[in-house]
């Protein structure tokens, strides 16, 4: 088995439950698809099927939205924010397709649209409202007369009346009409704020609702009062049920009009606006805890915000004050579907169920949320009473464990079928705020809890378990053990069931053994408080992580330290080990994770997808994936990508072997044109190389103007690129000058800088090239000096085998006018001949002369080959075996001889004469300027001639 086991090496973003809506407006579309939810500068577009984030909406100015409204034909969205513009968006393509100055001094408080989707009526904070033509862009009405902030505005549903209602500061309703632009009348009855109003089918009955615990019924035809229903609540939201539906689950039995509030107590109720009565109350669950009297006004995390109807789906959203948006089904008002806006700081997440389908969370509250990751629906769990702070998971995935700052352990169970989970059991005992929890390993047998009391509490688990309608069993103590010195951060639980491990703030772990809990070691050396321990679920090793950001492995025998993990810059909050305990997953409070290789102390991966500390950290039961959560209210789940990166990788390697095969084939085919494709298609700038020698090797000479000719702009461009490179280097930069030359020939200055990155790529060529033509035109020097030499210099004494000359053999006929200036001194056999005439030579040795200068020039030819290899300045190699010996600034320095011996150097210009002195082996070989005549020899010099000498070595 150990032989198959693969290191993970990466891991992928899966899926993620982020916050989506922070408070204020939201609003359900008209085909009840989609929800639209404000989130401080941005809009949320949520799809209700997924429960996924499709769309975002957000303003450039980073200015909070105030208030926004969607069209009844679902097009348009108009938002508000506080920098006073209202923009106008194409939702589904995210583009704003209008953006125009509020005529409000203040920002808008509300927004709606007429059912025709062509009228925009704002409220503002100024007391003023708004009409806007969208269609022909202009404001059409400027509504006064209100007091205060404008926080409700509606339309009419008939618009054949053109009639706005309206809400403010006063606490009363105004109706104004359109065609005169001036209130018809005000609707008092109110004593508080007006939070809501629905209208009948027919418009002629309205419902009101406001902050004072009481809700309106008006006859709109009469502009009256029909009557007042107490509600003994603070209602934010009514609903009219739908009229000839049979609702008599919850309470219908007459077919008058009823409506739904939602409030300040959590529930929704049904009442009857004839008698004025309650007909059905929403019953919670038996762990919910109820809204007491004098809570609801302070912001019960339970209390209701908005109450909206759904008529196509047969049913109703609500809106809780910890951004829970839940949706009813009628008639039964059952929660079919439960989203959460905002997890504020995740503390805990464990995987849950069979295949790991739900994940488990606690957050900064006292409730729990169960989240089924195919579609985020979300289950809330009530029961504890102050923040939970741990969870843990027994084996088999479906029982679950939660302490919190209630002091208070407690034991939930999920039906595998429905997904609903319930509590179970639950313990208390603990004196302090219980901050960590683990469950037994091989049975559903015992507990184990850490609290900041410095106490261990070992908790027995019942054998059997009440079912969901039954009150949770209590939990008995069987074990209390004084830990340590300070706040018990993590417990941990052994495979075997047979080991407890801990780690506190006084900056050790200990070791214990169950179901005593008696003390076995002490592991001593981190600088600062444990936060996390886990058992090896293969070895004998415990691993811990610390403050100190480091990660330590303990040997269970001697309690030593086996290895040191350094590379978080801050706490290490959770680890958890994976792949067979062969490696570590870390998380910090920097909100990295890391993915460490035991055997190799080295950190594989960095995964940085939080921007805050990343208090919970788990994997599944199959080792595939992991789910984080962190401070900064996201739960990402994570999945391990090893195989598949590694299937691409091998897939890569297999598409670029057939691809090289491919371009061979098209080589040898001649069919060049593909082949370049083909290999810029590679983006293998050596390759590409390869095809362009294989184009200039070809017999057609225009080869390569064609086959650059036909390429693609964009592999146009990519030969550009690939040319800078070659440019770089002596030894290719031919075959990119000669790219170069063709692109800059046929093509237009215009068209070469639409080229992505033309400018940059022509900068870069500029210095190399002027480079390159120094070297050529050094090297093209002394190939013509080579070429004078050879023409000037003349053999003598030599005797020819034959009577005539080779074209191959050297003219060695004298030149008129001039002397024998090739002279051939042996110095081993006497001095010159002051006649300047060459001393007899034997025809063996005037051979093996001549194999010596041919062996030289090759020699000179290779070491030109290598010259051209030199990549820092292209210039001449210092071991030329002929060259003309510069002087200072480069001038030619003159080395003069004289008859008697003496010698000196002498700078050289332009026009003066050239000499050569070539020694080999014993053999002094001078050449000097060949003079017009005698006369102008000695007139130049009468006693001293003058031989210039330069030496070939």
């Amino acid at each position: 088995m150990a032989s198959t086991l693969q290191f993970k090496t990466n891991f992928a973003v899966s899926s993620k439950i982020e916050p989506f809506y922070k408070g204020g407006k939201v609003q359900v579309s008209k085909d009840e698809k989609h929800i639209f939810c404000t989130c401080g500068t941005r809009i949320n577009v949520l799809q209700i099927a997924t429960g996924k984030i499709v769309h975002t909406i957000e303003q450039d100015d980073q200015e909070d939205i105030t208030s926004f409204s969607l069209s009844p034909d679902g097009e348009i969205l108009v938002t508000a924010s506080r920098a006073l513009l209202l923009k106008q968006w194409n939702w589904r393509q995210g583009q704003c397709t209008r953006s125009w100055r509020a005529i409000h001094n203040v920002p808008v408080a509300s927004m709606a649209f007429d059912c025709t989707s062509t009228l925009l009526a704002t409220g503002g904070c100024d007391g003023t409202i708004k009409l806007w033509d969208v269609v022909k862009q202009y404001c059409t009405h400027n509504l006064k007369g209100s007091s205060g902030v404008v926080h409700l505005v509606e339309f009419h549903p008939d618009i054949s009346l053109l009639q706005l209602f309206s809400s403010s500061a006063d606490c009363v309703i105004r109706i104004w009409d359109l065609r005169s632009s001036k209130c018809l009348c005000v609707l008092e009855s109110h004593f508080s704020a007006v939070t809501s109003l629905a209208f009948s089918l027919d418009g002629s009955t309205l419902v009101s609702s406001g902050r004072d615990k009481i809700c309106t019924v008006w006859d709109l035809g009469k502009k009256k009062a029909k009557r007042t229903v107490p509600v003994y609540e603070t209602v934010e939201g009514v609903v009219l049920l739908p009229e000839g539906e049979d609702h008599s689950d919850i309470g219908v039995k007459n077919k008058g009009l009823h409506f739904i509030t939602a409030g300040s107590k959590g529930v929704l109720r049904v009442w009857e606006a004839s008698s004025s009565k309650c007909v059905y109350t929403q019953t919670l669950p038996a762990s919910t805890p109820a809204v007491e009297g004098g809570a609801e006004d302070d912001g019960h995390p339970r209390s209701l915000t908005y109450c909206l109807p759904m008529p196509l789906y047969g049913g109703l959203a609500t809106v809780t004050a910890e951004h829970n948006i839940l949706l009813y089904r009628l008639p039964e008002l059952t929660v079919q579907q439960q989203f959460v806006g905002y997890n504020d700081d995740v503390l805990d997440v464990k995987f849950l169920g069979k295949e790991d389908t739900h994940i488990v969370v606690a957050t900064n509250s006292s409730q729990l949320k169960v989240f089924e990751l195919a579609t985020s629906s979300c289950q809330i769990l009530y029961g504890h009473t102050d923040t939970i702070l741990s969870l843990d998971v027994f084996r088999r995935g479906l029982l679950f464990v939660s302490c919190a700052k209630d002091k208070t352990v407690r034991v939930w169970k999920m039906d595998p079928e429905t997904g609903v989970a319930h509590c179970v059991a639950w313990g208390a005992g603990h004196s302090d705020a219980v901050g960590s929890i683990c469950c037994s390993r091989l049975k559903k047998a015992f507990l184990v809890s850490g609290s900041q009391d410095s106490t261990l509490k070992l908790w027995e688990l019942p054998e059997t378990l009440p079912s969901a309608d039954s009150e949770p069993a209590r939990l008995s103590t069987q074990v209390t053990e004084k830990a340590h010195d300070k706040d018990l951060n993590s417990v941990c639980i052994s495979p075997n069931d047979k080991l407890l491990a801990s780690g506190s703030q006084d900056r050790t772990a200990k070791l214990w053994s169950l179901p005593d809990l008696s003390l076995l070691g002490v592991f001593r050396g981190h600088r600062r408080g444990v936060w996390c321990v886990q058992f090896s679920p293969m070895d004998q090793v415990l691993a811990s992580s610390s403050a100190d950001g480091t990660i330590k492995l303990w040997g269970l025998h001697d309690f030593s330290c086996l290895k040191t993990f350094e590379g978080h810059d801050a706490s290490v909050l959770k680890l958890v080990f994976t792949s067979r305990g062969t490696q570590i997953l870390t998380a910090g409070s920097d909100g990295l994770v890391k993915l460490w290789t035991i055997k190799t102390n080295e950190c594989v991966k960095t995964l940085d997808a939080h921007q805050d500390k990343v208090w919970g950290l788990h994997t599944s039961s199959k080792d595939n994936q992991m789910v984080t959560g962190s401070a900064d209210s996201n739960i990402i789940v994570w999945k391990d990508v090893t195989e598949e990166e590694l299937a691409e990788e091998q897939a890569k390697e297999e598409d670029q072997i057939l691809k090289q095969q491919e371009l061979s084939n098209l080589l040898q085919e001649k069919k060049y044109l593909k082949a370049l494709g083909l290999a810029i298609s590679l983006d293998q700038p050596h390759t590409v190389l390869q095809v362009i020698k294989a184009i200039q090797q070809s017999e057609e000479s225009q080869q390569l103007q064609k086959t650059v000719l036909k390429l693609r702009q964009d592999q146009k461009e990519s030969l550009l690129r690939f040319c800078t490179v070659w440019n770089t280097n002596a030894r290719n930069c031919l075959h990119a000058q000669a790219v170069i030359q063709v692109l800059l020939t046929h093509l237009s200055p215009e068209e070469l800088l639409t080229f992505q990155g033309a400018r940059s790529h022509l900068e870069a060529l500029i210095p190399y090239t002027e480079r390159h033509m120094q070297r050529i035109g050094r090297l093209l020097q002394g190939s013509m000096f080579l070429d004078y030499m050879w023409q000037k210099m003349r053999l003598t004494g030599a005797t020819l085998s034959s009577g005539g000359l080779d074209d191959q053999e050297m003219d060695t006929s004298s030149i008129p006018g001039c002397q024998p200036v090739f002279v051939i001194d042996k110095t081993s056999s006497g001095g010159d001949d002051r006649r300047g005439a060459a001393s007899p030579q034997p025809e063996e040795e005037m051979e093996e002369e001549q194999e010596n200068l041919q062996h030289h020039h090759a020699n000179a030819e290779e070491e030109e080959e290598e010259e051209g290899e030199d990549e820092e300045d292209g210039g001449a190699s210092n071991k030329a075996s002929l060259r003309p010996h510069n002087g200072v600034n480069g001038r030619s320095s003159v080395h003069v001889t004289y008859r008697d011996g003496s010698s000196e150097e002498e700078e050289d210009g332009e026009d003066d004469d050239d000499m050569v002195k070539v020694e080999k082996k014993g053999t002094k070989v001078t050449v000097c300027e060949a003079t017009e005549s005698k006369a102008a020899v000695q007139q130049s010099s009468p006693e001293r001639p003058v031989y210039i000498q330069t030496e070939v070595r």
